[in-house]
Formats: C-alpha cells, structure tokens, sequence
C-alpha cells in the first residue's frame, strides 16, 4: 500500500507548528513545573529521605516525573489535535480527503509522540541540573520513552474524539491519570507499602510504566521487567484496537 506522504507530511508539520505558537504552554510550562517538584520533593523531601533502595531521593523521582509529563503531554498534545478539527468543523474534508484512517492516525498520533518525547529528553536535560543522574540501559530508556509516547497519544486521540466540549479534554489526564501516576510509584517504591498496598498497587497500570523506565535508569524495579514490557505493549495494542473500532465504526467522527 502507497502512502500518502505529502498529506501525512502536511499535518504532521501543522501540528507541530502548533507547539511552536504554544511554547510556553507545550514545552515551559512542564519544564517550570519539573523543576518546582525537584525543588519541593528532591529538596524539602529529600533532605528528610536521604536514599531509596540506594539511591538519592531526588535521582529516584525523576523517572517518575519524566513520566507524569510524558503521560500528560501525550494525551494533551494527541486531543486538542484531533479536536480542533471536531470543534471547527474541518474534520469532515479531512475524511473526504485522499487519507486513509492509518495516514490520519499517523499523522496526529506521529506529532503528539514527537511533542512528548522532546519534552521528556528535555526535562531529563534539566535534571542532570539538579541530581546525578546516570542511565544504566539508556536503549531501553529510549525503548519505554517511545512506546509509552505513541501509547498515550494513541489514548489522547481516542479522548479527542469522545470527546464533545473542552472540559471533556481535560477530565482523563486530571482526574485519572495524574492521580494514577502520583500512586504509581513516581516518588517512591511500592515495595515501602504493606503487603496489602502493594497488591492493591499492582492493580495501577502506571505502575508497570514507571518500575520499567525506572530500571532502565537504575537497575532497580517494583514488578518484572518483562511484565512491565508485556503490559506497555498490551496498552498499546488496546489503544489501536479501540482506534480502528472507532474508525470502522464512525464513533463520533462526523458529530
């Protein structure tokens, strides 16, 4: 199958001007917030949590921030995309153009991916300036970096659709997913909780996410590494089949 590259090329480079005219609001803003979880966590909290499972505190929370940004901005970047066209009616001659659904999906999804993982290479950039921070697997780093990048903004695409006002936009990414990777392990290890939390913590499938980038860092992990692998690909074989349903369905597409 031919591709339609110069359309694909179209709206990926339109979505990505899109951050350039919302700098502050795509890349500063994360970046100002990063630095102020460094100063509140890694600073007031670490220097009362000198180490954890032998590494300085604040060394240890930066996968976890990476990834509350990357979970965030890829469901962000991928809905507001995807809305848009919803919003102001244009999604009906993106339909009728010569895309097929694969080339439109790569295309928003492929823009929301690029976004995120610019912006996590760029909060690790900034945390080199305030912990030691060394990469023991940096290949599987990229390897979770990417995969839970197209991942979410495959979900944010998904949220875009289902969605039919902007406060919609922002009930996923608020009420679920921040509170989910706030309890996942981002600034601690679930082995610290009772035998019960920590049943009850597998049950959080940001867990997974977190304990497989933070090994890739340091060696160190909640749950198998495997089973982190395993699960990040099953969430995204979950999100592309809810992709294509929406697609062979119509759902929402044309409302």
């Amino acid at each position: 199958m031919m591709l339609n590259y110069y359309g694909i090329r179209a709206i990926y480079l339109f979505e990505m001007a899109r951050t350039r005219r919302t700098l502050m609001q795509s890349v500063i803003a994360p970046v100002i917030s990063t630095c102020l979880y460094f100063i509140v966590f890694g600073s007031a909290i670490g220097s009362r949590i000198s180490q954890m499972e032998g590494i300085s505190y604040g060394a240890f929370i930066v996968p976890g921030l990476v990834m509350l940004s990357l979970l965030t901005q890829s469901i962000s970047n991928a809905s507001f995309g995807i809305y848009f066209p919803k919003f102001s009616g244009t999604i009906y001659e993106l339909l009728s153009a010569p895309l097929s659904p694969f080339e439109i999906i790569l295309s928003y999804v492929g823009a929301a991916a690029t976004k995120s993982i610019f912006l996590g290479i760029v909060i690790l950039i900034t945390a080199a300036f305030f912990v030691p921070l060394s990469i023991d697997h940096p290949v599987w780093m990229l390897v979770y970096l990417i995969l839970t990048s197209i991942t979410f903004s495959l979900i944010g695409f998904i949220i875009g659709i289902w969605a039919d006002g902007f406060e919609k936009l922002q009930v996923v990414p608020l009420l679920i997913i921040t509170p989910l990777t706030f309890l996942g392990g981002s600034f601690y290890s679930i082995s610290v909780l009772p035998p019960f939390w920590q049943n009850v913590a597998l049950l959080n499938p940001v867990v997974y996410l977190i304990s497989g980038f933070r090994w890739s860092f340091y060696s160190i992990e909640d749950v198998n590494l495997w089973l982190s692998l395993g699960m990040t690909l099953g969430f995204l074989i979950l999100s592309i089949a809810v992709v294509v349903w929406i697609f062979k369905t119509g759902y929402r597409l044309k409302k």
